[in-house]
């Protein structure tokens, strides 16, 4: 059994619609898990125009998920944070004060595309960063980042269930550490901007945290929770991120990089982090405050 998830804005989400996909794919009753934002039904299969279907409804402003009934809520969130957590990519906004904001934007851009290998883009970007005041971190906090909408009810929702949460970033600990805070993540793991004399050296600590050290993050944090892969929800938006959402039971590409959709089956583009609970089965009524 399969459940087709349909997702939008808050009241965004015309029931017509909802009722008359189910009714083309043969679907259980539509269960409603937030008014004209969330709904859901069970199909015996994953129906095989489901991308047809999925691109008319991707100009409707509404994603569409189709996954295994079984097992869809989670024991573990295992989330990616720039771009996915937070807004902004932090080495991007350190760029921006250090006034190469142009060059280290397009880096970033080429790199979470699959265009250039991670390692070397972070080499490279970091070291355009080399001179700044190490409490420059502190202000870009302060002034230049927003976390995502709906990470705070997701990571208290899951929680409230038992969920363990660990954000696992190619970016900096720097950042990691207060947004893990702020958020309730249980743990963080990331790359570690190198400074001397307070000021930023240009070079990060090796090894380089990159796709195989996310990977390697799943793998480790399940073993150690006595967890499998199938019962973690990752989530990322770059292709540092493919192989963790891969592995993941549930991967989920959210407002992901192209190269990085084609290869995802779970895409929320127009939803905001609650997607993440509504394809679980949360409703809105089960969300934690």
């Amino acid at each position: 059994m399969f459940t087709a998830s349909l997702i939008a804005r808050p009241g965004a989400l015309d029931p017509s619609l909802v009722h008359a996909l189910r009714d083309a794919w043969g679907g259980s009753d539509a269960r409603w898990l937030a008014p004209d934002e969330a709904a859901e039904f069970d199909v015996p299969e994953i129906p095989s125009n489901r991308w047809d279907v999925w691109t008319d409804l991707q100009a409707q402003s509404t994603d569409l998920l189709v996954q295994p009934t079984k097992g869809r809520q989670k024991k573990m969130l295992l989330a990616d944070m720039d771009s996915t957590m937070i807004r902004q990519e932090c080495i991007d906004e350190l760029a921006e004060v250090a006034g190469v904001g142009a060059r280290v934007r397009e880096i970033t851009a080429r790199a979470m595309n699959g265009e250039l290998g991670f390692e070397g883009a972070l080499t490279e970007r970091v070291a355009l960063l080399a001179g700044l005041p190490e409490e420059i971190v502190d202000d870009v906090l302060a002034t230049r980042i927003e976390l995502m909408p709906g990470g705070e009810t997701l990571l208290a929702t899951m929680k409230a269930a038992g969920a363990h949460a660990a954000l696992v970033s190619g970016g900096f600990t720097a950042f990691t550490s207060r947004i893990a805070a702020r958020l309730g993540f249980d743990e963080h793991r990331a790359n570690t901007l190198l400074a001397e004399g307070g000021t930023l050296t240009g070079r990060v600590a090796e090894p380089i945290l990159g796709r195989e050290a996310k990977v390697a993050a799943l793998s480790e944090i399940t073993a150690r929770l006595g967890l499998s892969e199938a019962d973690v929800l990752a989530v990322g938006d770059g292709a540092n991120d493919l192989g963790m959402l891969g592995r993941a039971g549930t991967g989920v590409a959210l407002h992901a990089k192209p190269s990085v959709q084609e290869k995802c089956d779970l895409r929320v583009n127009h939803g905001d982090l609650t997607a993440l609970l509504y394809l679980q089965g949360y409703a809105k009524a089960d969300f934690a405050a």
